[in-house]
């Protein structure tokens, strides 16, 4: 008896001192106790500028005043400046570069940081802090991508997506659909933007006596999106991932119509990239429709300025973007997670708590309408309920609120999705988002000068549209890829 007495209350020496740690583990939680009277501090760094940092301060500063001041959590947030600002701050804090900050507590990342910071053993495993009733609340491909590691551990949460949507100046294609009977249901399609883009130019052409002074419809932001979603959608994935081991299937017929429907229209001026947005070349007229995030949407402009001298107010309108002809629909998901950083379990609990409240169904939807982010939950992807939502805000544009209502509907029909994390996938990113565009740029560039010296036009764009060209720049992506990986 003495025996077993003394095996027994050293045990139960150790489960009392734990109790004062730890309020319950309900549903398999863990619940560490905190104290009001001496709060957990979390350091939390973001990317979000303008109308999305005013929304995302104000839902941190409510945090702080209601739950966080009750629950003893206090969240300090930090703008870093843009994305790949706040991923190099990062990585240089992670790995202790001589004069960057403490790594903070919280962090908002793409899966390709949060899969580099991973392997320095640095970022929480989340699932010990939410039930599994908790989690299938989330609309699932969000939380699977936070699911990057061999053994699956939630290490991304999602606060916020966006996905991709097309934007239209309603008041220039009015007159454009007017003269040519183009309608909006051409533009469902990739190749329907294509031959839209050629009748726009061959349109705008023939209002001057100039000839080949025709005008660009079309443009992209994301012309890596374009490449890893028009992929999927044509039956290839081009980063097929395992286990954080990356193939890159380049199937070449999927690839020539990617070409074919982006590099052949740029070449030709159908499409183009002038400032450092499309939103950018729509506020000056260079085109008039154009694939954006979400989030970009709030940037669409609400009149073209001519000259300095001379602009004109336009309206918009909002349409899903477009997929390949028969092809089933993928959508990008994007949109930054939060990563918390390892550390004791009472900071990685508070620092659920916060995600917890932040993606509460309402209050997800409150900073989607002052930011134009989507929700996390499949209760708040509701159309319905997102409208009544932007009724109770005045401040929401149109174009935010159209733009937010169609992503809404690509989420609920949609097959949402983006690559699994792989190492240097952010340079493997990269690549493909400047391979083709740069090339597409250079040579418009080239026929353009050699229309100038005297090149008939479609002779000058002859040279460029070969079988041989094609083949070099597959056999450049090829390299510049693989390169990603040694």
């Amino acid at each position: 008896m003495k025996k077993i007495l003394g095996k027994f209350i050293p045990l139960l020496l150790i489960v009392l001192f734990a109790l004062p740690f730890f309020s319950g583990c309900a549903g398999g939680t863990q619940t560490p106790k905190l104290d009001p009277s001496n709060p957990v501090s979390l350091e939390l760094w973001h990317y979000y500028n303008g109308p999305q940092k005013v929304a995302f301060d104000e839902m941190v500063a409510e945090f702080n005043d209601t739950v966080g001041l009750e629950k003893g959590i206090i969240v300090e947030a930090f703008n870093q400046g843009s994305t790949n600002d706040l991923l190099t701050k990062v990585v240089d804090a992670a790995n202790k570069k001589v004069g960057a900050a403490d790594i903070p507590d919280i962090f908002a990342a793409y899966s390709d940081t949060a899969y580099e910071i991973d392997q320095l053993g640095l970022v929480a495993d989340l699932d010990p802090y939410f039930t599994e009733e908790e989690l299938a609340e989330y609309v699932p491909s969000y939380i699977e991508e936070g699911r990057f590691d061999k053994e699956g551990s939630l290490k991304i949460f999602p606060i916020a997506k966006s996905t991709e949507v097309m934007m239209l100046n309603k008041t220039d294609w009015d007159k454009f659909a007017q003269a040519t009977g183009a309608e909006t249901d051409d533009l469902a399609t990739i190749e329907g933007v294509t031959a839209t883009a050629e009748k726009y130019y061959e349109w705008t052409d023939s209002l001057t006596e100039t000839p080949d002074d025709g005008k660009t419809f079309f443009g992209r932001d994301a012309v890596a999106n374009y490449i890893i979603s028009g992929m999927q959608q044509l039956g290839s994935t081009i980063f097929d991932v395992t286990d954080g081991e990356v193939s890159f299937h380049l199937d070449e017929n999927a690839l020539r119509k990617l070409w074919d429907n982006y590099y052949v229209p740029y070449i030709n001026g159908y499409f183009g990239a002038y400032g450092k947005f499309r939103s950018d070349d729509a506020k000056t007229g260079d085109l008039i429709a154009l694939v954006c995030s979400t989030t970009g949407a709030t940037y669409f402009p609400t009149e073209v300025t001519v000259n300095d001298n001379e602009s004109y107010p336009i309206e918009s309108i909002t349409l899903p973007a477009p997929c390949f002809e028969g092809a089933e629909r993928y959508s990008i998901q994007q949109g930054a997670g939060m990563v918390v950083t390892k550390s004791d379990a009472k900071t990685e609990y508070a620092a659920a708590e916060f995600l917890k409240w932040f993606t509460d169904a309402q209050r997800n939807l409150d900073f989607t309408v002052g930011s134009g982010y989507l929700p996390v939950k499949k209760s708040a992807n509701d159309t319905e309920l997102v409208k009544k939502t932007f009724e109770q805000t005045v401040e929401a544009s149109t174009a935010l609120k159209d733009a937010v209502l169609v992503s809404i509907d690509e989420v609920n029909s949609d097959i949402l999705y983006t690559n699994k994390a792989f190492e240097n996938g952010f340079n493997a990113r990269n690549v493909l988002e400047y391979s083709l565009s740069d090339k597409a740029k250079a040579d418009y560039e080239a026929i353009s000068a050699d229309i100038a010296g005297g090149t008939p036009r479609a002779d000058a764009v002859a040279k460029y549209d070969t079988d041989e060209n094609f083949s070099a720049w597959v056999s450049e992506l090829t390299s510049s890829l693989e390169e990603t990986q040694k």
